[in-house]
């Protein structure tokens, strides 16, 4: 592409410089890659790019240090921060010390295409087609769209995925996804619920163990990352692993090498890890409760699957696609019934929704479903529920709301400016005239 714009990628993590390389190419830009701020500052010297995604943590001078002096070098040249905790009071200071704008990790890729399309004041080109869905698949809001987006861009990499949302989202649902759009699709799934494993058998059921490792231990078991050598491993409620497994699920990452309960030999194992927690993390790991390097080690790229409230334009064909499923016959959803649905708050998320419609199907002796045919708590609901968006805007505490609606989307500012009902470039302004305040 002769006139693409050239993005300077500054990281020291190799595994997230490709990935974002691989993100950004799929977005018609080419990419030149830096482990350091000293190779940052080398390359733009040589080859000044059209913008710097700049890491803060880096070796040798920080990634603040390197900011001051592509601003001594190059005033105009737009740097794009990335730093390592959701920090809203960072947003101020960021800008403060002369960045464009910041992100926080992990990376939210869809916000990285948004930031970087208002800095360079350029549309930037949407991934490619998505590649086929499974039968069924529902993702009618731009909620779910953009998070298929985000799956196809880092399916074909090997980096770790963390996939979070609240309990009965479709965390397994995206996993599968991501397995199914990887090179490793013609090797296995493996999936685990780190909740269900007995915490004394853990270790067994995740490395294996020897004939005779143990009381009871008969015959030789491969665990689950044997299972899943040359694919996917799925560790669901990874924030249910018992602290002392941990640094050896690290190591295992690390260096690709096992070593079975009861065994002396090492084993290599060719794994892909997906883990999904409906915990913070990154809340525990600040209060001792996971172990932080791991932590790091696993969320290399945080996939978000909104709850169900937030994606109201998939509730009804869901639930279309539920009692096709159960009844299996043509199934109409009164407009009543629609109603109670799309009024309903839904807590327990698809998971729920699809309790609710088994349950419909199963009341309901004709091809309609009525709304007493729903559980009682959701056929109680009237059309004139109120509407669960929630309308905020900016007020006359106009700096009290920017920086509670950072803090409550996690440091997104597309979606704290969504919330606030203006553009992504107006949240910028106001943090520029927050800053010049102080």
């Amino acid at each position: 592409m002769p006139n693409e714009k050239t993005l300077l990628i500054v990281d020291d993590e190799a595994s997230q410089r490709e990935l974002l390389a691989g993100f950004l190419a799929d977005c018609g830009f080419a990419t030149q890659l830096a482990g350091s701020g000293e190779e940052a500052l080398e390359s733009i010297a040589s080859s000044t790019p059209d913008l710097v995604l700049l890491d803060v943590r880096l070796p040798g001078i920080s990634g603040i240090e390197t900011l001051g002096k592509i601003r001594e070098a190059s005033p105009t040249l737009p740097v794009l921060l990335i730093t390592a905790h959701a920090d809203v009071h960072q947003a101020v200071d960021s800008i403060k010390r002369g960045a464009d704008d910041y992100l926080a990790k992990p990376i939210d890729l869809e916000e990285l295409r948004t930031a970087i399309s208002d800095l360079l004041a350029q549309p930037t080109a949407d991934p490619g087609d998505l590649p086929p869905l499974p039968e069924n698949f529902v993702a009618a809001s731009g909620a779910m769209k953009s998070v298929l987006q985000t799956v196809a861009a880092v399916a074909v990499s090997d980096a770790p995925i963390l996939i979070t949302g609240e309990s009965g989202s479709g965390k397994e649902v995206i996993a599968d996804l991501l397995h199914r759009w990887s090179e490793r699709s013609s090797g296995p799934l493996v999936i685990a619920n780190c909740a269900a494993l007995t915490e004394t058998l853990t270790e067994s059921e995740l490395f294996g163990h020897a004939s005779g490792a143990f009381t009871g231990a008969s015959q030789a078991r491969e665990g689950y990352f044997r299972s899943a050598n040359g694919g996917t491993l799925f560790l669901d409620e990874i924030g249910e692993l018992p602290l002392s497994l941990q640094p050896k699920l690290l190591r295992v990452l690390e260096s690709g090498h096992m070593q079975p309960v009861g065994s002396d030999q090492s084993v290599n194992v060719d794994v892909r890890l997906v883990a999904a927690t409906h915990r913070d993390l990154e809340s525990a790991a600040q209060q001792g409760e996971f172990r932080e390097d791991l932590f790091y080690r696993i969320n290399v790229v945080e996939l978000r699957v909104p709850p169900l409230r937030d994606r109201r334009e998939d509730i009804v064909p869901l639930a279309k696609a539920f009692a096709s499923g159960f009844a299996h016959r043509p199934v109409r959803l009164s407009p009543q019934t629609t109603q109670c649905l799309l009024s309903y708050s839904w807590p327990g998320n698809v998971r729920e929704l699809r309790n609710a419609i088994q349950r419909a199907c199963l009341l309901c002796r004709g091809d309609l479903v009525m709304p007493q045919h729903l559980p009682p708590k959701i056929a109680k609901l009237h059309a004139s529920a109120a509407d669960p968006c929630d309308g905020q805007r900016l007020s006359q505490v106009e700096r009290a709301t920017i920086l509670a609606t950072l803090d409550e989307c996690e440091g997104n500012r597309t979606r704290a400016a969504e919330k606030l009902g203006i553009s992504r470039r107006g949240l910028i302004n106001k943090l520029r005239s927050m800053n010049s305040e102080q």
